[in-house]
């Protein structure tokens, strides 16, 4: 069998309120990856503000803002993931993954299904008072290989990475806007979890935190981890930065035929109510 391989172009920036900036420097990172097989681009990378300013600056699908995205991607000749942008959207505003073919047409997208709401340092972030949640997972096949959509806070559930891998998944991409606090204790520690447990590749491009005024501080560390947990790359705080990556698909089956993970699962015995052994 011939060796498969997938490019993907890691991708970080600091993201600001200016969604013009924003959508320049998502092109230039774009442009940056040219030829690509896929080019990931962080969540909230073309507007990182609060909930409110999120929400009033939300595009359509067709805004002119995704215009130039497209015609990035096809100048490209790369299959682009906007890795979460807020979407108006007919059932209210979505937190979605789009994908733009290299042709520059818009192919698909995922919404998120998990929302942030959490406290952090006292800080509440209540995304669903913003987005509609996402009710499926979604798969992507690019230059033969077989993609899943997460976004984010997705990644603190694994049962979605396991649906994805068992629907056939062998790269899950992670675009992200992890906030300082928790990326320092969890993001690479989640991201190696969810490739060594599915034994695929994780490719989470991020955006980090700049001046500030900042809307709240986030991680950078855009990282791709391959599937026995190895970090493949790491782009640390770098305000502006790129790099594309060849992955070795061949690699995943390997890992998953050395330890059969995947072929182990056993959903009829974690479908029923746990026994409980009392002692009293």
């Amino acid at each position: 069998m011939p060796d498969r391989t997938l490019t993907v172009g890691l991708t970080q920036w600091h993201a600001t309120r200016d969604v013009a900036a924003n959508v320049d420097t998502a092109c230039a990172m774009i442009g940056a990856c040219a030829g690509a097989d896929l080019v990931l681009l962080p969540e909230n990378g073309l507007m990182l503000g609060t909930n409110t300013e999120m929400r009033d600056a939300a595009l359509a699908a067709d805004a002119p803002e995704i215009g130039a995205l497209r015609r990035a991607a096809k100048a490209a000749a790369s299959t682009v993931v906007l890795g979460g942008f807020k979407r108006r959207a007919a059932g209210g505003i979505r937190n979605t993954a789009l994908v733009i073919g290299p042709d520059g047409e818009i192919a698909g997208g995922y919404d998120k299904i998990h929302l942030f709401d959490a406290r952090i340092d006292g800080r509440s972030f209540e995304a669903s008072g913003v987005e509609t949640a996402g009710d499926r997972p979604v798969l992507l096949r690019v230059a033969g290989a077989t993609v899943g959509l997460t976004i984010c806070y997705d990644v603190r559930f694994p049962e979605l990475y396991r649906a994805l891998a068992l629907a056939g998944a062998e790269v899950l991409l992670v675009p992200s806007a992890f906030t300082q606090r928790t990326g320092e204790a969890h993001w690479e520690l989640l991201l190696r979890a969810r490739a060594v447990e599915n034994s695929a590749f994780v490719v989470a491009s991020a955006t980090v935190r700049g001046a500030d005024d900042d809307a709240f501080p986030t991680y950078g560390h855009a990282l791709a981890a391959g599937p026995w947990g190895e970090v493949l790359a790491d782009l640390g705080t770098a305000p502006a930065a790129s790099r594309v990556l060849e992955l070795d698909l061949g690699e995943a089956a390997r890992r998953r035929e050395t330890l059969p993970v995947l072929r182990g699962v056993r959903p009829d015995a974690y479908g029923v109510p746990a026994d409980t052994i009392k002692i009293d």
